[in-house]
């Protein structure tokens, strides 16, 4: 027969704090993240976005050499 919500919340504070912390993020990371099928969503848009940008003139590309270069410079 599984545990009733009052009967894994008497377990789970029976965790040390580590553990109940980890268990903590877990949970909260759960609700909080978007199913892949939002987050493809998300990223079509954003997509869309930054080309609209480029195309209106208000972004610029810039050489994936020349941002490599300037992130490892920056991370040195």
């Amino acid at each position: 027969m599984p545990l009733t919500v009052h009967q894994l919340e008497n377990e789970l504070f029976n965790l040390d704090l580590n553990t109940r912390a980890h268990l903590a993020e877990k949970l909260i990371l759960s609700i909080d993240a978007p199913s892949d099928a939002e987050n493809l969503k998300l990223w079509v848009t954003e997509a869309e976005l930054r080309l609209a940008d480029l195309r209106a003139g208000k972004a610029r590309e810039y050489p994936a050499s020349e941002v490599f270069q300037s992130l490892r410079a920056a991370l040195a």
